[in-house]
């Protein structure tokens, strides 16, 4: 299938070959019929594209500081390699999609049934039940494009909350100003609509709005002041995209003592007091589409707010939307501009350089639903079987750390790179053609093939185990970026896998922090020390939001099996001898802290007399180092800073080592691991110890939410 994207770096449209989207439970593959390209939002994301380094840092001052803050604690050199890579992922466009169920996810909706969604400019389109509505058969698919903008606008006016009669000024008579200024007249408002472009001030006008054209310099005050009597408006709704702070300015000069103002688009903010003071007027944000947007409870997990309690939910815009449209009292016809097939997409987003473009509508060819299921694209000419005998990787999942430090380590490492798997596509096209893969799917099975002998596993760390297991059960080498399960369950499972293959393939979690170079160099330090050693490490882990996925013990099992288990197994490696115990100790409960084992200290206990503790800290400062590793034996101390620099005191024979950039060892880890395959060498981590390791990380976890 098809799909449009943009290219951050250059803003250039791209029309790209993908495997279509795995079916998911709760979500709705589409196969689509027409998309409208939001004028406003996509001009504004293709000319940040278009803009230079400079333009993007001014228009995004708040990245600039995460940036600089990254620059202080990992280095100049890794800083600019993620700027690089995040700049060099497309991002999908499009959010206005007409289609037809393909595959209904389990929900209520039925395949063939015609349906509206936030999905992108796409061929097929995969999106949660919470965000598709069902099209009445009297709208066709072009004005039900227009779904989307019209439920922004809708959401805009509920919070005005106007009553009959009441007076309300749209200022911007873009798609989303059109479409409220047609809701306002049906819910019995007065409308005033304000924009420069006298082509769209006429159309408004045609909606039954007064119209104040800025172009002929017509004054939008003293308009207000006629329209309403001398009294001032109720309300203004602002659609306008502009950095000038005159329009806020503006539109509470020409409200009423108490009167409301709702910023739909995008204005300049910095909002006088008197302004608001002496009227008590209330302003107000509007979020997209309405309640439940950026909810992963609602959206992803389709868990729907009661409907005596929020009466108006984003999908319930939808529907009020479509109703409008239905009755006939609101009548998009008039919006369209232009229309182009999906084949011209490039000439469609170069309309968005006319300032009077209004929708763009794009029409897809009809398409079977075999046309449709292809789950696997060849990226290169490379014949399928063309692979060497060993070292032949496939990867499931191609997500932030996997695409940005996994795949870049392994093409260094010259692992032949076969299979790139993600459950939507894009992702694994994008970087499965920057990094020479063959092919991108979006099937599992595509892991699992003859011309495959090694599997990298970097999904939601869920699905580590089950996929953990389906790759030795298939006779393959397994690299699992950490954690390695959840549960002793799974471990166990796992465990039983392996047995059965008797121990024929290689299982290795992705512990890089032992491959680092200082590590080694510690390691090599502490090989004559014959005495127990003790150790202090601390990480300065940072902050995550409670409801991100890592911290749901049932996704992401929380930050001690998903991140500490670095530390564990790192202390493991230093001691060189078998972990006996463990005590751990958390935060306690307080007001304000819905997290309390990211805030952890753990003290390890070791058969050779070795013991050492974990400081694992998510309440730190940025300012101080993210990782510091000490060890104290021989009379002497060796820190580790930041995998930066390594110091020795009173330590014979060694001093001090810093290196230019950060390494936490990831390209040696991932190196030790392909050449294994390929020489036909034993596992760089031991089973028994990644089994160690992950039990314990278990345990460590289970005993701090007692």
């Amino acid at each position: 299938m098809k799909q449009i994207f943009q290219n951050l770096k250059d803003g250039q449209i791209l029309l790209e070959e993908l495997p279509s989207p795995k079916p998911v439970s709760g979500q709705v593959i589409i196969g689509t019929r027409k998309t409208l390209v939001s004028v406003g939002t996509e001009r504004m994301l293709v000319d940040f594209g278009k803009a230079g380094w400079i333009e993007k840092a001014r228009s995004q001052p708040d990245k600039v500081k995460m940036v600089l803050d990254k620059v202080k604690t990992d280095g100049l050199a890794p800083t600019i390699e993620a700027v690089k890579s995040k700049l060099d992922q497309p991002m999908p466009l499009g959010y206005c999609n007409v289609g037809t169920v393909l595959d209904s996810g389990g929900t209520t909706f039925e395949v063939g049934q015609r349906v509206v969604s936030n999905g992108n400019h796409a061929e097929m389109v995969r999106v949660p039940k919470n965000l598709i509505a069902k099209i009445p058969d009297d709208v066709d698919d072009e004005s039900a494009s227009y779904t989307v903008l019209g439920a922004i606008a809708l959401q805009g006016i509920r919070l005005i909350k106007p009553t009959l009669g009441e007076v309300v000024v749209v200022t911007g008579l873009g798609l989303i100003g059109l479409l409220a200024v047609q809701m306002l007249k049906a819910n019995g408002c007065r409308v005033i609509g304000v924009d420069f472009d006298s082509s769209k001030c006429e159309l408004a006008k045609s909606f039954g709005a007064e119209v104040v054209d800025l172009s002929k310099g017509e004054d939008v005050l003293q308009v207000a002041n006629k329209f309403t009597r001398g009294n001032g408006v109720d309300a203004v709704l602002i659609t306008a995209s502009s950095k000038s702070n005159d329009i806020m300015h503006q539109a509470a000069t020409m409200c009423r003592k108490r009167g409301r103002i709702i910023l739909v688009g995008v204005v300049g903010l910095e909002l006088s007091r008197a302004d608001f003071y002496e009227k008590e007027l209330t302003f107000q944000v509007s979020c997209s589409y309405g309640p439940g947007r950026y909810d992963e409870e609602y959206e992803q997990k389709g868990k729907d707010y009661p409907f005596a309690f929020v009466r108006w939910t984003e999908q319930r815009n939808f529907e009020a939307v479509l109703d409008l449209m239905s009755s006939g009292m609101l009548d998009v016809k008039p919006l369209v501009s232009h229309r182009f097939e999906l084949e011209k997409a490039e000439d469609a987003y170069k309309k968005l350089d006319d300032k009077s473009s209004l929708g763009i509508i794009l029409s897809y060819k009809n398409k079977t639903v075999d046309d449709l299921t292809t789950r696997t694209v060849a990226l290169c000419d490379l014949p399928n079987n063309h692979v060497p005998s060993k070292g032949n990787f496939a990867f499931i999942g191609a997500g932030n750390y996997a695409s940005r430090v996994l795949i870049p380590q392994f093409k260094k490492a010259d692992a032949n790179l076969v299979s790139l798997i993600a459950s939507g596509g894009a992702s694994a096209v994008q970087h499965g053609k920057k990094n020479g893969f063959l092919e991108a799917s979006t099937s599992i099975d595509s892991a699992f093939t003859e011309k495959v002998d090694s599997v990298v596993i970097a999904t939601q760390h869920n699905l580590h185990a089950e996929q953990t297991i389906q790759a030795i059960n298939a006779g393959k080498n397994v690299f699992v970026e950490k954690p390695l399960a959840l549960t002793h369950v799974e471990l166990d499972a796992i465990e039983s896998a392996y047995n059965d293959k008797h121990g024929a393939c290689r299982v290795m979690v992705g512990y890089n922090r032992r491959f680092a170079p200082h590590v080694i160099k510690m390691k090599s330090l502490l090989a004559n020390v014959a005495e127990p050693k003790s150790f202090i490490m601390t990480m300065n882990a940072g902050a995550i939001p409670a409801d991100h996925w890592t911290q749901d013990p049932q996704v992401g099992g929380g930050r001690i099996i998903g991140e500490a288990c670095h530390y564990i197994d790192l202390m493991r490696f230093l001691a060189g001898s078998e972990i006996t115990g463990f005590t751990a100790t958390s935060m306690g409960k307080a007001d304000g802290v819905e997290v309390t084992e990211d805030k952890a200290s753990i003290t390890l206990t070791f058969k050779d007399g070795s013991f050492g503790t974990i400081h694992y800290l998510a309440n730190g400062g940025k300012a101080f180092a993210k990782e510091r590793i000490e060890v104290f034996a021989n009379d002497g101390v060796l820190q580790l800073d930041n995998f930066r620099k390594l110091t020795g005191y009173d330590w014979k024979g060694f001093n001090k080592d810093k290196l230019m950039s950060q390494d936490k060892g990831q390209a040696n880890c991932t190196k030790a691991f392909v050449d294994s395959i390929k020489q036909g060498e034993p596992s760089p981590i031991p089973f028994e110890e990644v089994m160690e390791v992950a039990r314990l990380s278990v345990d460590i976890a289970q005993s701090l939410r007692q």
